[in-house]
């Protein structure tokens, strides 16, 4: 196959408002024309990857690797750089496998279970602290600061620092995805310096009295080096933090704009596990993953040639109609579903049991402890991200029980 122009690129601007607001008509198009389509209607041109099959092969083919989205000659955000070098994001094996087996431990499903009654309990204080007043912005009062909390918690940040900490972890996610800027990257390169400078404090403070968290842990680590071991610290407090916010807040749109799924929960809370599912699969987190072809690979009747950009889109892959049956239908009962939110292969997202004990608990608390649950504002205001879907706010009102 050889590269494909679509007819009228303006009319597949990831940067567009239509595109933001709602990209899986554009997906359809795309997947519809070819399951592999080269884009050059974006800066960073590549390919787009819309069909489920495709993207899965792909995803676990290690002839496709992953490299740092700064491009080499970058001194002027040489802060960005340097925590990007060594984060774990952008190895491939075998020093990903090294540095991912580090944490296997911290985030296996025994361990994630064990915080179960701290999710809980975070969870109810959240909710507790809006029952009285009877309205509630989703992201700020509930979705932002419960990942928050829980991944401090693991890391073994103080109280005091995670509200600056959070900040940091919002401004961060632009400089990776694909609508990043001139501007987005200064202001990324000034926020990298300061999270470099402030974990290098607390690892210094952890070297010298322990506790038990993950930081200490990797502060007594000899076989990191402080480079692996900051960009490992940064790496799991955005991965942590953004991808479980986007879901929890996904999750309840979702259910607010199909009021029949959400009564369905209501009456059959057993249902929590196969919602999320779903939730992941509708509205998945995490909409774009990009990897580049380390030589020539042909895939079906596409010629991949080496060092070209290829982006995986997972949330077209998860509707796809070749997999999923009406794929654009939200059924919290769908099983199978093999969705790929998570990814596949040897990125498969290590915080995964994590996202969904948070979200499975933070979603039932919610719809169970409240009645009459009204969206305030009809048109959900999105953030300009093209390879992340999440909300700036989502108000709403309700009653108590």
């Amino acid at each position: 196959m050889t590269h494909n122009t679509l007819r009228n690129q303006n009319d597949f601007s990831i940067l567009s408002k239509e595109w933001i607001q709602n990209p899986y008509p554009f997906y359809d198009q795309l997947r519809e024309q070819q399951p592999i389509y080269w884009l050059s209607s974006i800066t960073h041109k590549g390919w787009f990857i819309t069909g489920y099959e495709e993207a899965i092969n792909i995803l676990k083919d290690q002839r496709f690797r992953v490299r740092k989205p700064l491009p080499r000659n970058t001194h002027k955000f040489k802060d960005l750089k340097y925590i990007q070098n060594e984060m774990m994001l952008y190895k491939n094996p075998p020093d990903h496998t090294r540095l991912r087996s580090m944490f296997q431990e911290t985030f296996a499903q025994q361990a994630i279970l064990q915080l179960k009654p701290l999710i809980e309990k975070t969870v109810d204080d959240l909710l507790n602290s809006v029952k009285s007043i009877g309205t509630m912005d989703v992201i700020q009062d509930f979705a932002f600061p419960l990942p928050s909390m829980i991944i401090a918690e693991i890391l073994g940040i103080p109280k005091e620092d995670r509200h600056k900490v959070r900040s940091w972890t919002n401004q961060l996610l632009g400089v990776i995805d694909l609508t990043r800027t001139n501007h987005t990257l200064y202001k990324g390169n000034e926020i990298a310096q300061q999270v470099k400078e402030y974990f290098r404090d607390l690892l210094l403070k952890r070297k010298q009295m322990p506790k038990e968290d993950v930081i200490s842990q990797l502060a007594q680590n000899t076989s990191l080096t402080e480079d692996e071991i900051m960009s490992s610290l940064i790496l799991l407090l955005i991965a942590g933090h953004e991808t479980t916010v986007n879901l929890i807040a996904n999750s309840i749109l979702t259910l607010l704009t199909h009021q029949e799924q959400m009564h369905l929960l209501k009456q059959n809370p057993s249902f929590i596990h196969s919602a999320i599912e779903e939730c992941l699969r509708f509205e998945s987190p995490t909409q774009i993953t990009a990897r580049y072809a380390a030589e020539n690979i042909m895939v079906g009747n596409a010629l991949f040639k080496r060092g070209e950009q290829i982006y995986i889109v997972l949330g077209a892959a998860n509707r796809d109609p070749k997999k999923f049956s009406e794929p654009n239908q939200f059924d919290i009962t769908r099983s199978p579903n093999p969705h790929l939110a998570f990814g596949a292969g040897t990125h498969y997202c290590l915080g995964s049991q994590l996202a969904r004990l948070e979200a499975q608990i933070a979603v039932n608390s919610f719809i169970q402890r409240f009645d009459q649950i009204t969206q305030l504002d009809p048109s959900p205001r999105w953030r300009k991200l093209a390879g992340f879907r999440a909300l700036k706010s989502l108000p709403v009102s309700f009653t108590a029980k």
